[in-house]
């Protein structure tokens, strides 16, 4: 079956025609296709196999889908979301696979997977699939292709065997996990052979030139628009950000290498444009940028930009966007505590936040949205109320301007200092203070699911036991109170929920990600986890002594909240 949705698409590469023999491989995204078809990362792949003569690909979305090969020999996945594991075992149970990793055979296709959610801690996820690739597309790809083809006549274990070789591809198999109890810490994690690498190292593409799209169609979540990635990682480090550690080094695009005839070839199919990067205006050569977008020759041009950095918002910046049918700006501030903001390492002071919203407002927009998060680390009553009157002194700064403040839970984070920090169990009614002071001066509150925000730590903490307790998740109903039920079943087979999410754990202890090495050391993250210390509170409790969480809500996920873009 060939949809109707892939007539919209317009190309900007040439897919090539495959030889006889190439491998048929089906590349997958786990949610619909205007989801899918939105992450920069999931085109870059699909066009990268598309060119090469080798592979012969096909694409498959939870909603539709190209021809699929009959017997195909590798399906992929990219994952931009943790919840969307529950569509990856259902389109597996479609193409008539086994969801484990361990029910296969020599019959069955290479199942593998990657994108941010995999890098950061695959392992939740890892029983699901045979290989993970940990980092940068652009170096993995072709070297998973390439050693395939040397064993693709071979036995499964060969295969898996010889693809744990490559730098950066994990085969969790190959590796045995050890712990103290059956709901106790990990005590080892090892190969299960001296032929495997005892730690798999994340790939890093050090290159500038960046991603840019290679469809654009009008069926996307974000219609018609162009994608162009300027910068990738982030130079500031904020403790809790996996954006910056996960990613690092800082890279940026070329300007007149990379980005400007990107820009010129996305234009020629479309006037909307996209400029992608954890901190976009950070880019050295931004201005310069700037000022070749403003040409009268793009004055149809609709530009979006991603988050930017608060004391890199100018006018011209602000005017410019204005002229690009852009009327707000996002800018993440954290907190309006200066005490938090060092603990968090977030180089910023609140007359610089005051003076974005006055330049953006003197450009011509007509909303900030500021990003802040409740329940960091160090936190206490004080430090909301500093964010409270921040927002209040905003306010009466720039009135007219539309102000809207979103904040998140803190979640502790796999490769980054905050790593060992549990979620602190408060931090629901802090959101709720903020509400209540916030939306009566007029400034738009929009927090982030607290519930949500304890599946997503438990996730990103979790090590391989809670493979068998998102199995029983989906099959009680994929909410919020099946894992709660899904809990209560294992009981005394795996750790509870406060295990995961809230405890804070020992540097001590065996990480489930110990054996795959982010860009930093761990002695690097314990020397930011201690810098962040030194600003605590003394009389701060730690989150492990706070109150017990509130209670679930047994809400059913939406799929519209679903992160479309994801530039790695």
């Amino acid at each position: 079956m060939t949809s109707s949705l892939f007539d919209s698409e317009r190309l900007l590469f040439t897919p090539t025609t495959s030889d006889t023999n190439a491998i048929p491989l089906i590349f997958a995204f786990p949610n619909e296709y205007s989801v899918g078809i939105t992450s920069l990362g999931y085109q870059v792949v699909w066009a990268t196999l598309a060119m090469r003569n080798d592979v012969q690909v096909s694409r498959l979305f939870t909603d539709t889908h190209e021809q699929l090969p009959r017997k195909p020999e590798i399906v992929g996945f990219s994952i931009s979301w943790e919840l969307d594991y529950v569509n990856i075992l259902n389109l597996l149970e479609s193409l008539e696979i086994p969801i484990w990793a361990a029910s296969r055979d020599d019959s069955h296709p290479i199942i593998f997977g990657g994108g941010p959610v995999l890098t950061a801690n695959p392992e939740p996820f890892a029983d699901f699939f045979d290989v993970i690739l940990l980092g940068d597309g652009e170096n993995l790809l072709g070297n998973l292709i390439e050693a395939y083809k040397e064993v693709r006549n071979s036995s499964r274990q060969t295969q898996l065997q010889r693809l744990a070789q490559v730098p950066g591809i994990y085969v969790p198999s190959l590796y045995e996990v050890e712990y103290h109890t059956r709901d106790g810490a990990i005590k080892s994690i090892q190969p299960i052979c001296s032929e495997i690498p005892a730690v798999v190292q994340k790939q890093t593409y050090r290159g500038n030139t960046l991603s840019a799209s290679t469809v654009v169609t009008e069926k996307a979540a974000w219609e018609n628009i162009y994608m162009v990635e300027v910068v990738r990682s982030c130079p500031e480090m904020c403790r809790f950000c996996l954006a910056s550690y996960l990613t690092l080094p800082f890279r940026t695009a070329s300007l007149e290498g990379s980005l400007i005839p990107a820009i010129e070839r996305g234009l020629q199919v479309t006037n909307r444009l996209g400029l992608l990067g954890a901190s976009v205006t950070q880019h050295p050569e931004f201005e310069a940028l700037l000022d070749y977008i403003s040409q009268p020759k793009y004055d149809d041009v609709r530009l979006s930009i991603a988050s930017v950095r608060t004391n890199t918002v100018t006018v011209q910046l602000a005017k410019t966007l204005a002229q690009r049918d852009t009327r707000s700006l996002t800018i993440a501030v954290e907190s309006g505590s200066e005490k938090i903001r060092q603990i968090v390492n977030k180089k910023l002071h609140n007359d610089e936040i005051i003076q974005a919203a006055i330049n953006a407002k003197a450009g011509g927009l007509t909303g900030l949205k500021l990003y802040g998060m409740a329940g960091i680390p160090g936190e206490s009553a004080e430090d909301l109320e500093q964010t409270v009157a921040m927002m209040h002194s905003i306010k009466k700064a720039v009135p007219g301007l539309r102000l809207t403040f979103g904040c998140s839970t803190f979640v502790p984070k796999a490769h980054t200092p905050f790593q060992w920090l549990g979620v602190n169990r408060q931090a629901e009614k802090r959101l709720q203070f903020l509400q209540k002071q916030l939306k009566p001066k007029g400034i738009e509150f929009r927090p982030e699911s607290y519930n949500w925000s304890i599946i997503q730590a438990m996730l990103s903490r979790g090590d391989r036991r809670l493979s068998q307790l998102l199995q029983l998740t989906r099959n009680f109903g994929d909410s919020l109170g099946s894992y709660k039920r899904a809990f209560k079943q294992l009981k005394g087979q795996i750790p509870d929920l406060d295990f995961y999410v809230h405890a804070d754990w020992s540097t001590e202890e065996i990480l489930p990600w110990s054996h795959l090495q982010g860009p930093l050391p761990q002695s690097t993250l314990l020397k930011h986890l201690a810098d962040a210390k030194s600003y605590f509170d003394s009389c701060q409790k730690g989150t492990g002594e706070m109150r017990e969480m509130g209670q679930w809500g047994d809400e059913k996920r939406i799929s519209s909240h679903h992160p479309v873009v994801n530039a790695q």
